[in-house]
């Protein structure tokens, strides 16, 4: 498309619209704001636009890709205007930054949930380290018969020696009576 040179000839700063006058003549265009740099600066008639034309699908021509020829933006509204509409370098470096966030998020999700899955499938398999309890200690019992508990009988294979409770040697005791998931 041809970059057309024009004047703003009106402008509705309430409703955000108004119309150039292309400088080499012919109908004027209505541009709407969105259409303007946003550059912290109201659109005053009599400026100088730059703008391509394109038609909608009523026929209507209106301005789009508008520049303000030779207006430079203050740093200071730089820093401060949305990142959508900051320079290619500068979405990159958020970009990058997202992305690396996401990653730490879900790298310290998988360590989580990495954790919360194990425990869950030691729980399951009976082979959790059992809760301390004052209550259990080696006494010589070797027997699931002699058990009064799954947690009993995961303390007695894990710290006693010589227990029979573990037939087909899996790491569960005493599946039969008190061990069953």
């Amino acid at each position: 498309m041809a970059r057309i040179e024009g004047k703003l000839a009106k402008w509705n700063d309430d409703r955000g619209f108004g119309f150039i006058e292309p400088t080499r003549g012919g109908d004027e265009v209505f541009v709407h704001i969105s259409a303007l740099p946003r550059d912290g600066r109201r659109p005053m008639n009599g400026e100088t636009l730059l703008f391509e034309v394109q038609t909608d699908a009523q026929g209507r021509k209106r301005a789009v890709s508008v520049e303000r020829p030779g207006r430079v933006v203050s740093p200071a509204y730089e820093a401060r205007r949305p990142s959508s509409s900051r320079s290619p370098e500068r979405q990159g470096t958020s970009l990058f930054g997202y992305l690396l966030l996401f990653a730490a998020v879900g790298f310290g999700g998988y360590l989580i949930y990495g954790q919360i899955d194990t425990h869950l499938v030691q729980r399951i398999n009976g082979t959790a380290p059992p809760a301390p309890s004052a209550n259990f200690r080696c006494d010589g019992r070797q027997h699931c018969s002699q058990m009064t508990s799954c947690d009993e009988a995961t303390f007695f294979i894990k710290n006693c020696p010589d227990t029979k409770m573990d037939g087909d040697h899996d790491g569960v005791p005493c599946e039969e009576q008190w061990c069953s998931f």
